[in-house]
């Protein structure tokens, strides 16, 4: 395993995270059971991950949180997650501070590394300044958790409003952002001023359905033909990324689309989630490759490079 220190929280992290929510939740979303839920972790931890995302919402704070049990708590580094608003209201100070302490519980933590403002967008940025980033920064000082966090929601906020301002506000030590080959903005928009900020930077959506489902690519590729955002004979649309496999040494489009993000300036750690501990597997070896031919990385970003309006699923 490869780690790298994590912004100005100083703490040292693995390249690759386990993310714990995503279309599989650990595979809770595929009917795995628990037990095999747990094993994923364990196994992740086993291969030197260091770096565990959940939420509330995902449901999977306490299998993250037996799996670690018999690791050591100060070896690891755990984040989680809470929304801002629930059904489009906004939550109460004292409900987030209590959803901190019910993350804690579930956990079985006395500390959270990390805890993120769960897909947030750029209304609700008013509420979360205002009226939770105090509560978070109280149980700072108490000793609950030791950076404050945010993620984007990336299914709508395509070029990253919300975390632009947010960076600018530098109000927090780690962000989560939505990056990959087919959606390269947080490249212009996002990490170059994380990496003059010192800000700790997880990668998300580095494989989405795009790149595991040709049929699915093929579709999003037609629409950024007609919206003008990639030129018309930039791709094969029967073999839309081809090339890539045959011009590098990537044995499947999946570990390109991660070795094409992991290596990115900027990007500390990459989410990977999975029910399955052989995918996990080939996910972090995935994950530990070289970065692609430079000549590659260079075309995909010509090709790419004006794309806004879509994250990959």
């Amino acid at each position: 395993m490869e780690y790298r220190t994590f912004g100005r929280t100083g703490m040292r992290v693995s390249v690759v995270g386990v993310g714990a929510g995503g279309p599989s939740r650990l595979g809770m979303n595929t009917g795995r059971s628990e037990k095999e839920s747990i094993a994923v972790v364990r196994r992740a931890l086993e291969l030197g991950v260091n770096y565990v995302d959940t939420a509330e919402a995902y449901g999977t704070e306490e299998i993250v949180g037996k799996a670690i049990r018999d690791f050591d708590r100060n070896s690891l580094v755990i984040a989680t997650k809470k929304g801002a608003f629930r059904e489009g209201e906004p939550v109460p100070a004292h409900e987030f501070a209590s959803g901190v302490e019910a993350s804690l519980r579930r956990l079985g933590v006395e500390t959270i590394d990390v805890f993120h403002f769960h897909g947030a967008r750029l209304e609700q940025y008013p509420h979360i300044c205002g009226e939770l980033v105090p509560v978070l920064q109280k149980m700072r000082q108490a000793g609950k958790i030791r950076h404050l966090a945010v993620s984007e929601h990336f299914a709508s906020d395509f070029e990253h409003e919300l975390l632009q301002q947010a960076i600018e506000d530098d109000l927090f030590d780690v962000v989560m952002v939505g990056f990959n080959i087919l959606n390269q903005t947080a490249s212009r928009k996002v990490l170059p001023a994380t990496r003059k900020k010192g800000i700790g930077t997880e990668c998300m959506f580095a494989v989405r359905r795009a790149f595991s489902n040709p049929a699915r690519l093929r579709e999003i590729l037609v629409d950024l033909r007609r919206s003008g955002e990639i030129d018309a004979d930039a791709v094969d649309l029967f073999e839309p990324l081809d090339w890539v496999l045959k011009e590098s040494d990537a044995k499947t489009l999946p570990e390109a689309a991660y070795r094409f993000c992991r290596h990115e300036p900027g990007i500390d750690v990459v989410l990977t989630g999975t029910g399955n501990v052989r995918h996990l597997e080939e996910n972090v070896t995935s994950l530990l490759r070289p970065p692609l031919p430079e000549k590659v990385v260079k075309r995909l970003r010509e090709i790419f490079g004006r794309v806004h309006s879509v994250n990959g699923s």
